[in-house]
């Protein structure tokens, strides 16, 4: 209550609240003692607490002592009421009640003030209180603990914060130097880029039944090579053809729709990417008069650095070249790692064991050249070109999820080794007894010719395949020059020496 009746003195510091309202309402949190609540108010004389107080129910009469907890006592409707003159009864040694008292007393200013207190049967006469409340030490040494407690606890946690904070800074500074590289690298000299659109016309997209499914591009002759899971679904285990494949060079805006090829036969075919790491097909076309060259001629050597340039035919559109940097072997995790870093909320099932699956796969398979592209669908089987222009992989596919917004998204792009599937070829051709496809091989002015031999040697050797020194004595190979120095050059025992073919 806000105003007494008879007997009454101030108890309040603001005079004008008795004009203006009847009762104030304080607010108390669970747990705290009544004596703890009306302090903290601030709104009432420090005098008052100094004195053995009370609240009484206004409607049941009920006295509640300072030191009782304030749970019980909401909504309801007290008057302070002082009992003696003697000293409030002390709260439990060393509680929080206590030092929070001391401390507000110290920075209280009301000496002098008077209280109006309600008595059943007394007048109180006001006085001056100018004695201070004496506490013993032992409260405010552990309130002061438990504060220090805290504040440590905060400190350190604002220490882990701002050191986050930093690392964050950190990676986003060194991303923003690693983008600003990239882009520098990503650059093509001029020259380089006639090259390139010289060599686009050799690249091709690849149809099943006049619908796009794939790209590719010529190596020889009228061979076009392109992956094995682009036309695995229409051919049988021979290489026989159930659907009509065709191919066209010319597709590079939509007015440009003709100039199909039929594509004869599979000759050669290799779709084991679990197991030997291999994903090749090699169609022989139909015989046109007119063909652009093949890309065999353009071989250069493999780099995991630098930049690449991709020309293909992305989602079954015109032909399209994107140019994008090499992602090493060693930082293929920091990869994986950002885009999980940018997806951690699940969506699509996509979570974090999928992207840790990526990084235990890209361990497995270091041979691939990685990079990161934004040619998904359609584009398997695009050669792969150096900063020289030269073809070094065949793009074969990436580690791709659905996007937020359902979008086509992709952790990391990656090529097979333009140079390990021409020697997985020749092997093959051998074993398979397609000499017509290896002379016509054969027949093409490679400068790196001798280091695929070289390369092919190694993997007859190492698996003892006795049909490439067998052949040597057939009428295949005696009746034809090229053969013949082919297979002498694999049945040698000394060094191997540059094969003459001419």
């Amino acid at each position: 209550m806000a105003r007494g009746g008879k007997n009454v003195v101030r108890i309040l510091k603001n005079p004008e609240l008795r004009k203006d309202m009847q009762e104030i309402t304080v607010y108390a949190y669970e747990g705290e003692k009544v004596k703890q609540a009306l302090r903290r108010d601030g709104r009432f004389l420090n005098t008052m607490f100094k004195k053995n107080c009370v609240l009484c129910n206004m409607h049941t009469e009920v006295n509640t002592e300072m030191c009782n907890l304030v749970d019980d006592l909401d909504d309801e409707t007290f008057k302070i009421k002082l009992l003696d003159k003697s000293d409030p009864p002390e709260s439990q040694p060393g509680s929080l009640d206590d030092a929070y008292v001391l401390q507000s007393e110290s920075q209280a200013g009301d000496s002098g003030g008077y209280e109006e207190l309600s008595q059943q049967t007394n007048t109180v006469e006001s006085e001056t209180d100018n004695v201070a409340e004496k506490k013993p030490n032992l409260c405010l040494n552990i309130y002061l603990k438990q504060m220090q407690n805290c504040l440590s606890s905060e400190f350190k946690d604002s220490i882990k914060s701002s050191k986050k904070q930093t690392h964050d800074l950190n990676f986003t500074q060194n991303l923003l130097r690693l983008e600003f590289g990239s882009n520098a690298q990503s650059c093509r000299e001029v020259k380089t880029m006639r090259k390139l659109m010289e060599l686009s016309h050799s690249v091709c997209q690849v149809r099943i039944n006049g619908k796009p499914q794939g790209s590719g591009f010529l190596v020889f002759s009228r061979f076009v090579l392109t992956n094995a899971h682009v036309i695995k679904d229409f051919c049988n285990d021979n290489g026989r053809l159930n659907e009509r494949v065709t191919v066209t060079f010319s597709y590079e805006s939509l007015e440009q729709n003709d100039g199909l090829i039929d594509v004869e036969e599979v000759s050669g075919y290799d779709y084991s990417p679990d197991v030997s790491g291999t994903d090749w097909a090699l169609l022989k076309l139909s015989d046109v008069q007119i063909l652009p060259g093949g890309l065999l001629t353009h071989c250069g050597f493999i780099r995991h650095s630098g930049g690449i340039s991709i020309v293909g035919h992305p989602a079954g559109g015109t032909k399209k070249i994107e140019s994008c940097l090499v992602v090493s072997s060693e930082n293929r995790n920091q990869v994986v790692e950002r885009h999980y870093s940018n997806n951690k909320e699940p969506f699509h099932f996509i979570t974090r064991r999928f992207f840790e699956n990526v990084a235990g796969d890209l361990q497995q398979r270091k041979h691939l050249l990685t990079y990161e592209s934004c040619l998904f669908d359609g584009s398997s089987g695009s050669p792969v070109f150096n900063e020289d222009g030269d073809v070094v992989a065949m793009h074969s596919g990436g580690y791709a999820y659905p996007g937020v917004m359902g979008q086509n998204q992709s952790v990391i792009e990656f090529g097979y080794p333009f140079s390990d599937i021409i020697e997985h070829i020749i092997i093959q051709m051998v074993e398979r007894e397609k000499f017509d496809v290896l002379k016509e091989y054969l027949s093409c002015k490679c400068a790196r010719q001798q280091d695929f031999l070289v390369g092919v040697k190694k993997l007859v050797d190492s698996r003892n395949l006795t049909r490439f020194k067998n052949v040597l004595n057939s009428s295949v190979a005696v009746d034809d020059k090229s053969l013949k120095a082919f297979f002498e050059f694999f049945s040698r025992r000394e060094q191997p020496e540059p094969m003459d073919i001419n």
